[in-house]
């Protein structure tokens, strides 16, 4: 929120809000129409009391907000914005008419968030009852979490927010504290930015970066001590890593570990890891690491197969689930990232058989195991689904042609056999077909 200013001053203009919703709905106008706009730190335009002049970073902004909030017809085109400019003279150049192009706010929905530093005292002056003698009620003049969940409009409005404000915010909700344990489950996420971050700039030197369970439960408690909600996180990996990302680069070291014992004491950690650079044991335990992390991942993916493979309409076989596990853990890709990259090659090894058809009047079928194959095989070697597809069928054109003159048959399943050993799955199609002539129905899959 405090990028923004009222209309006509320097700063953003509310009402280009709307506008970014209707571009993150690919220009739907419909579907922007049901969206939702959520602003952050709108504590931070609560007007300052002692302010003397128009407040147009703050109160401005409130009212600017109101007829948004409420219910505006909203011009998509304005003048400061020249692609809309450009947008609108391609549309009359096509049509011949002038179109305005407005969004409705009406049901739009609006969440505003905000730390609101000092609220409590507020809430608390509020509900402190002043009496006498033995009648006066004591109140604890702490900071209490608890007082916030009494906050109510007049609250609001006694920090600084406008009573029209307040009232286009019907529903108040007062988030928890973070816990160790939610940071800790932050951290586990397998798309959570911070750890994937921290990987990718070590992956950039070439070095593979894991954490064990214990070393991310330890980052979470110092995280907690910051007293700073998730932020401390970044602050407690960062803590932990810096040394090493001053060093590790400039070594022969392509795997590190974060362990508990890392995390406690970083330069001791490191001083042990350079001396000991091809440590077996070391190894041995990156590699467990590894699989346990794999493993995990598999799983996470597996439960959203169903939501995943529908998205993409494709099946998700194990060895699928596992391709993804291995781009997010070698790319650091998240998971819709790497499920997208997989479900890709899927629809290259598709465009092969129809590619195929087109040079040879030959169909090629290639069953969900057949694809996994062709998939394991272009990552391992790093080549396109392509050109292991146009390497493995060389032999096809001849093997296929002979069947297809003898029974009629034309259409082939490419299962893993004749990916694996292309000659002998040809060879077993002639002996099978070519000698016997057993009449085959055309169109019937091998």
């Amino acid at each position: 929120a405090t990028k923004f200013s009222e209309t006509g001053y320097v700063g953003g203009d509310v009402e280009d809000l709307v506008r970014d919703l209707v571009y993150e709905a690919n220009e739907d106008i419909e579907l922007a129409q049901y969206g939702i706009i959520y602003i952050d730190e709108v504590d931070k335009i609560a007007s300052s009391h002692n302010l003397i002049g128009p407040d147009v970073s703050r109160t401005g902004v409130q009212r600017a907000l109101l007829k948004p909030m409420e219910e505006a017809e909203i011009d998509l085109r304005v003048p400061h914005d020249p692609i809309s400019q450009l947008q609108a003279i391609e549309r009359f150049r096509k049509t011949g008419k002038k179109e305005k192009r407005t969004v409705n706010t009406k049901n739009i929905l609006f969440i505003v968030s905000g730390a609101f530093n000092h609220l409590d005292e507020i809430i608390r002056k509020r509900m402190q009852e002043k009496g006498l003698g033995f009648g006066a009620r004591i109140r604890s003049r702490e900071l209490a979490e608890s007082n916030l969940k009494e906050v109510k409009s007049e609250d609001l409005i006694a920090y600084g927010f406008e009573s029209e404000f307040v009232g286009r915010l019907p529903v108040a909700v007062v988030l928890e504290t973070l816990t160790t344990e939610d940071l800790y489950h932050i951290l586990r996420n397998p798309n959570n930015p911070i750890i994937r971050s921290k990987k990718a700039d070590f992956k950039s030197y070439g070095i593979d970066v894991l954490f064990e369970d214990d070393a991310l439960k330890l980052l979470a408690e110092k995280a907690h001590q910051e007293k700073t909600g998730a932020r401390g996180l970044v602050s407690a990996v960062e803590k932990a890593l810096l040394k090493f990302e001053k060093r590790y680069p400039s070594t022969a070291h392509t795997q590190l570990l974060v362990t508990r014992a890392l995390v406690e004491n970083p330069a001791q950690e490191l001083e042990r890891l350079l001396a000991e650079p091809e440590d077996p044991e070391d190894r041995e335990r990156f590699q467990q690491a590894w699989d346990r992390e794999r493993a995990v991942l598999v799983e996470r993916i597996r439960e959203r197969a169903q939501e995943l493979g529908g998205k993409f309409d494709t099946a998700m076989t194990d060895a699928r689930l596992a391709l993804i596990a291995d781009r997010h853990l070698e790319l650091g890709l998240d998971l819709p990232q790497a499920f997208e990259e997989v479900w890709l090659m899927i629809q290259q090894v598709r465009e092969y058989e129809l590619r195929f058809f087109e040079r040879f009047n030959i169909s090629l079928k290639f069953s969900e195991e057949g694809i996994d194959t062709v998939l394991a095989k272009a990552l391992k070697a790093q080549v396109s689904v392509w050109s292991i597809c146009e390497n493995f069928s060389k032999d096809f054109e001849y093997g296929f042609k002979l069947v297809q003159e003898k029974t009629g048959l034309n259409r082939f399943l490419i299962n893993p056999e004749a990916i694996e050993n292309t000659e002998t799955y040809i060879q077993k199609l002639i002996q099978t077909y070519f000698p016997g002539g057993t009449g085959a129905e055309s169109g019937k899959l091998n």
